[in-house]
């Protein structure tokens, strides 16, 4: 009967897996339909499938639900203030005529804009302004949409939002999450920079080495400093006494920018209401601060993430006060929630799916011994065995399986997290694959989903405003997004096995 039935569940995981690639059935839909046949195939009580599955799965991921919908809020705000759009052309001021430098200052603004921003909606303002400089410059248009991928992808790394995602699907630490991202992020970033070099190099550009090495060399030495910077102080053991001043220090910091936050407000209000205001009210300066202002408060001063992204809107609302403006606010916080709602609806089957195959976190032992003779979860009975004949057991499979399988997270395939990655993930993590393992895993294939996917709507957006064909960005993309998924989950292996 259980051989009966661990091949039924096989062929469900298989078929609705397909039917996602497919794009025969989204993934709002697949995934929770999923999680109740594969419940039901196991043997598992009615009432438990409406009490725990549905139930206690629609809550399972209600952290990173409500942090992606302020951080929604904060990317609307950011475009109806036209902080974004003032972001980038700031950025363009101070790239000059130099081809290299146009690039790569335009790829860090990229970068930093969309660790808060999100959305297609985002991505046509910000691409609406940096595609045309990028282009006017010289630069090709498929080198220009690549700029534009590589960047936005990069900036999603250092959104919190999925960081959560991360924890509470995987049960990580933030520091585990941030560990990883860090690496992930430092290979990208470089693999990054040496694309922009080649592909100016087939552009037309004569680069030499001197330029590239000075312009470049200097970004690179900055990068490792910050991020190293992050890491250290994340990781670092100090003594009590230093812990108590590294820790009076950060609550001055933070007081100081509290302090700051309400001066920029009066400040702003002053400027609101004078007549000169009536004329023109250009930006002040430090609304540049926006993007990053909820990572620096969850990084340095271990705000909780929620409470970074409503300070983040509180700052961006402050910075950009004028008369009458509340209005834009409100309409943020709708419109901002309403961005959100898909991936918001599909945390909800990848919550029912978490608990068909984990099982309920409050289920007591002597409930499933006398429900199911057992005092695990049936799924699990069932799924581990055949699961733990095929996960890797040792650091060098764990590379050649993934970087062979890594395709499988472009069209909307099993190892993509915005399909089935999360369900294959529950089911390695039910049969004792580490969580990191299933992190750098997850996070290095992703590299291919991010970046070259066709089906991607950046993806198809980008290609129809550059006029090209966006098959085309994924064949130039893909040898790069694979060299980074190899690449990390090489760092993953060292790290977890």
């Amino acid at each position: 009967m259980e051989t009966l039935q661990a091949i039924a569940l096989l062929i469900i995981f298989v078929l609705i897996t397909g039917l996602m690639s497919k794009r025969i059935w989204p993934a709002l839909l697949a995934m929770p339909v999923l999680a109740i046949l594969i419940s039901l195939i196991a043997g598992v009580k009615l009432n438990d499938i409406f009490e725990f599955v549905i139930g206690e799965g629609s809550l399972r991921l209600a952290e990173p639900m409500i942090i992606s919908m302020f951080g929604g809020i904060l990317s609307v705000l950011m475009q109806k203030t036209g902080i974004a759009e003032s972001f980038i052309k700031k950025g363009a001021e101070l790239s000059g005529d130099n081809p290299l430098v146009i690039s790569v200052v335009m790829f860090l603004f990229i970068i930093m804009l969309f660790t808060t921003l999100g959305g297609l909606g985002a991505m046509i303002m910000v691409g609406a302004i940096v595609l045309p400089i990028l282009t006017s410059a010289g630069i090709g248009k498929l080198t220009a949409a690549v700029i534009m991928l590589i960047g936005v992808n990069l900036g999603g790394m250092f959104n919190v939002g999925n960081w959560s995602l991360y924890m509470n699907a995987l049960y990580l630490s933030q520091e585990e999450v941030v560990q990883f991202v860090l690496i992930m992020f430092g290979i990208v970033f470089t693999g990054a920079l040496v694309y922009i070099i080649i592909q100016l190099y087939r552009d037309g550009f004569n680069l030499s080495a001197k330029n590239i090495m000075t312009n470049l060399g200097v970004l690179v030495v900055l990068a490792g400093a910050i991020f190293g910077g992050i890491q250290l102080y994340n990781s670092m053991e100090v003594n009590e006494d230093l812990q108590h001043i590294v820790t009076l220090a950060s609550d001055i910091v933070f007081y100081i920018f509290l302090a700051a936050m309400s001066g920029l407000f009066i400040h702003s209000v002053y400027r609101a209401f004078t007549h000169r205001n009536k004329r023109k009210n250009p930006m002040h300066w430090s609304a540049i601060f926006t993007p990053i202002i909820p990572l620096i408060l969850i990084l340095f001063f271990g705000v909780n993430f929620l409470s970074a992204f409503i300070l983040g809107i509180a700052y961006a609302y402050l910075i950009t006060y004028k008369k009458d403006n509340i209005s834009t606010l409100i309409k943020s916080l709708i419109e901002g929630s309403a961005v959100v709602l898909p991936a918001v609806i599909l945390m909800f089957g990848i919550g029912w799916l978490l608990v068909s195959v984990m099982g309920p976190d409050q289920m007591s032992e002597e409930y499933l011994l006398a429900t199911y003779g057992t005092t695990t979860w049936p799924v699990r009975d069932l799924m581990i065995p055949i699961v733990e004949q095929i996960i890797p057991s040792t650091g060098i499979m764990f590379v050649i399986t993934f970087t062979v399988l890594a395709p499988l997270a472009l069209y909307r395939g099993p190892l993509n997290v915005w399909g089935m990655g999360f369900g294959i993930a529950s089911v390695m993590m039910a049969a004792g694959m580490p969580s990191g393992a299933i992190l750098g895993m997850l996070w290095s294939v992703g590299q291919l989903q991010g970046i070259s996917d066709p089906t991607n709507l950046q993806n198809v957006w980008i290609a129809n405003e550059m006029k090209i064909d966006v098959q085309k960005i994924l064949y130039n993309t893909l040898p790069y997004a694979w060299i980074f998924a190899l690449l990390g989950l090489i760092a993953a292996a060292f790290m977890y096995f």
